[in-house]
Protein backbone atom coordinates (compact mmCIF):
# COMPACT_ATOMS: atom_id res chain seq x y z
CA UNK A 1 0.00 0.00 0.00
CA UNK A 2 1.35 3.68 -0.97
CA UNK A 3 2.28 5.91 1.72
CA UNK A 4 0.21 9.18 3.19
CA UNK A 5 0.89 12.08 1.06
CA UNK A 6 2.08 15.37 2.84
CA UNK A 7 1.32 18.42 1.45
CA UNK A 8 3.69 21.81 2.12
CA UNK A 9 3.03 25.36 0.23
CA UNK A 10 5.76 26.18 -2.05
CA UNK A 11 5.89 28.94 -4.36
CA UNK A 12 5.23 28.00 -8.04
CA UNK A 13 8.76 28.92 -9.04
CA UNK A 14 10.88 27.30 -6.76
CA UNK A 15 12.31 24.02 -6.20
CA UNK A 16 10.36 20.71 -6.02
CA UNK A 17 7.37 22.81 -7.21
CA UNK A 18 9.26 24.26 -10.49
CA UNK A 19 10.01 21.29 -11.36
CA UNK A 20 6.36 19.32 -11.09
CA UNK A 21 4.93 22.96 -12.92
CA UNK A 22 8.13 22.06 -15.79
CA UNK A 23 6.76 18.59 -16.04
CA UNK A 24 3.33 19.45 -16.40
CA UNK A 25 3.78 22.18 -19.15
CA UNK A 26 6.21 19.91 -20.65
CA UNK A 27 3.57 17.18 -20.69
CA UNK A 28 0.58 19.74 -22.27
CA UNK A 29 2.99 20.59 -24.89
CA UNK A 30 3.63 17.25 -26.07
CA UNK A 31 -0.15 16.49 -25.61
CA UNK A 32 -1.48 19.31 -27.74
CA UNK A 33 1.99 19.69 -29.93
CA UNK A 34 -0.08 20.43 -32.88
CA UNK A 35 -2.82 23.19 -31.01
CA UNK A 36 -2.19 26.49 -32.67
CA UNK A 37 0.05 24.92 -35.82
CA UNK A 38 3.12 23.13 -36.13
CA UNK A 39 5.56 26.46 -36.13
CA UNK A 40 4.20 26.66 -32.26
CA UNK A 41 6.27 23.29 -31.03
CA UNK A 42 3.12 23.23 -28.89
CA UNK A 43 0.61 24.51 -26.61
CA UNK A 44 2.43 27.16 -24.29
CA UNK A 45 0.33 27.51 -21.53
CA UNK A 46 2.20 30.79 -20.98
CA UNK A 47 1.45 32.27 -24.49
CA UNK A 48 -0.61 35.80 -24.33
CA UNK A 49 -3.76 33.88 -24.74
CA UNK A 50 -3.65 31.34 -22.50
CA UNK A 51 -4.98 32.59 -18.92
CA UNK A 52 -2.54 33.30 -16.27
CA UNK A 53 -1.15 31.10 -13.51
CA UNK A 54 2.29 32.10 -12.67
CA UNK A 55 3.94 32.80 -9.29
CA UNK A 56 1.76 36.08 -9.16
CA UNK A 57 -1.52 34.64 -9.70
CA UNK A 58 -0.38 31.18 -7.56
CA UNK A 59 0.95 32.65 -4.62
CA UNK A 60 0.13 35.11 -1.12
CA UNK A 61 -2.39 36.50 -0.72
CA UNK A 62 -4.94 34.98 -3.02
CA UNK A 63 -3.64 32.02 -4.50
CA UNK A 64 -1.21 29.34 -3.07
CA UNK A 65 0.77 26.92 -4.46
CA UNK A 66 0.92 23.10 -2.98
CA UNK A 67 3.22 19.91 -3.52
CA UNK A 68 2.46 16.73 -2.50
CA UNK A 69 4.92 14.46 -0.68
CA UNK A 70 5.23 10.61 -0.43
CA UNK A 71 8.26 9.51 1.94
CA UNK A 72 10.31 12.91 0.95
CA UNK A 73 9.38 12.83 -2.33
CA UNK A 74 7.76 15.16 -5.05
CA UNK A 75 4.84 13.25 -6.82
CA UNK A 76 2.52 16.09 -7.20
CA UNK A 77 1.62 19.60 -7.53
CA UNK A 78 -1.25 22.06 -8.08
CA UNK A 79 -2.18 26.30 -7.37
CA UNK A 80 -5.27 28.14 -6.63
CA UNK A 81 -5.76 31.67 -7.98
CA UNK A 82 -8.10 34.41 -7.36
CA UNK A 83 -10.82 34.99 -10.28
CA UNK A 84 -11.99 38.65 -10.42
CA UNK A 85 -15.86 37.32 -9.29
CA UNK A 86 -14.07 36.30 -6.09
CA UNK A 87 -14.01 32.45 -6.60
CA UNK A 88 -10.78 30.64 -7.55
CA UNK A 89 -9.26 28.45 -10.16
CA UNK A 90 -7.45 25.25 -9.77
CA UNK A 91 -4.69 25.29 -11.89
CA UNK A 92 -1.53 23.10 -13.29
CA UNK A 93 -2.48 20.15 -11.13
CA UNK A 94 -0.33 17.48 -12.11
CA UNK A 95 0.61 13.99 -10.65
CA UNK A 96 3.38 12.41 -11.52
CA UNK A 97 3.48 9.47 -14.10
CA UNK A 98 4.53 6.99 -11.85
CA UNK A 99 2.01 7.83 -8.95
CA UNK A 100 -0.73 8.00 -11.19
CA UNK A 101 -3.51 5.27 -10.61
CA UNK A 102 -3.07 5.20 -6.88
CA UNK A 103 -5.75 8.07 -5.93
CA UNK A 104 -2.72 11.03 -5.53
CA UNK A 105 -4.95 13.21 -8.14
CA UNK A 106 -7.77 13.17 -5.78
CA UNK A 107 -5.79 13.77 -2.71
CA UNK A 108 -4.31 16.61 -4.58
CA UNK A 109 -7.64 17.72 -5.40
CA UNK A 110 -9.39 17.93 -2.22
CA UNK A 111 -6.23 19.29 -0.38
CA UNK A 112 -6.66 22.60 -3.24
CA UNK A 113 -10.31 22.15 -2.20
CA UNK A 114 -9.09 22.59 1.78
CA UNK A 115 -6.72 25.21 0.46
CA UNK A 116 -9.24 27.29 -1.30
CA UNK A 117 -11.61 27.11 1.65
CA UNK A 118 -8.83 28.32 4.15
CA UNK A 119 -8.32 31.41 1.76
CA UNK A 120 -11.99 32.04 1.93
CA UNK A 121 -13.31 30.81 -1.52
CA UNK A 122 -16.85 29.42 -2.10
CA UNK A 123 -16.64 28.04 -5.59
CA UNK A 124 -13.66 26.41 -7.17
CA UNK A 125 -13.63 26.18 -10.92
CA UNK A 126 -11.29 24.59 -13.24
CA UNK A 127 -11.09 23.61 -16.95
CA UNK A 128 -9.28 21.22 -19.28
CA UNK A 129 -8.94 19.96 -23.11
CA UNK A 130 -10.32 17.77 -25.30
CA UNK A 131 -7.01 15.40 -24.97
CA UNK A 132 -8.04 14.85 -21.46
CA UNK A 133 -10.94 13.40 -21.11
CA UNK A 134 -10.19 11.29 -17.98
CA UNK A 135 -9.36 14.52 -16.58
CA UNK A 136 -13.32 15.67 -17.26
CA UNK A 137 -14.36 12.51 -16.30
CA UNK A 138 -12.45 12.40 -12.89
CA UNK A 139 -13.50 16.38 -12.03
CA UNK A 140 -16.82 15.18 -12.72
CA UNK A 141 -17.17 12.41 -10.45
CA UNK A 142 -15.58 14.95 -7.62
CA UNK A 143 -18.69 16.90 -8.18
CA UNK A 144 -17.39 19.61 -10.67
CA UNK A 145 -20.81 21.00 -12.92
CA UNK A 146 -20.17 21.90 -16.01
CA UNK A 147 -20.56 25.61 -16.00
CA UNK A 148 -19.74 28.07 -19.09
CA UNK A 149 -16.36 29.50 -20.25
CA UNK A 150 -15.10 31.37 -17.49
CA UNK A 151 -11.66 31.91 -18.38
CA UNK A 152 -11.20 32.60 -22.14
CA UNK A 153 -8.87 29.40 -22.42
CA UNK A 154 -8.77 29.13 -26.25
CA UNK A 155 -7.68 25.10 -25.57
CA UNK A 156 -9.76 24.24 -22.73
CA UNK A 157 -13.10 21.99 -23.59
CA UNK A 158 -14.58 21.22 -20.09
CA UNK A 159 -15.15 24.06 -17.58
CA UNK A 160 -16.18 23.03 -14.01
CA UNK A 161 -17.31 24.95 -10.97
CA UNK A 162 -18.14 23.51 -7.59
CA UNK A 163 -19.67 25.22 -4.41
CA UNK A 164 -16.95 24.75 -1.29
CA UNK A 165 -19.23 23.59 1.69
CA UNK A 166 -17.87 24.49 5.00
CA UNK A 167 -15.62 21.60 6.21
CA UNK A 168 -17.35 19.60 8.91
CA UNK A 169 -16.66 20.31 12.67
CA UNK A 170 -14.10 17.45 14.06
Amino acid sequence: MASELHFRIVPSDVGDAAALVAAMVAEMRELYWDVGGADRGGLDLNSPDMPKAGPAELGPPHGTFLVGYRDGVPVCGGGLKRLPDGACEIKRMYVVPAARGQGVARELLHALEDAARALGYAVARLDTGPRQPHAQSFYQREGYAEVANFNDNPVATYFGEKRLSTPAAG
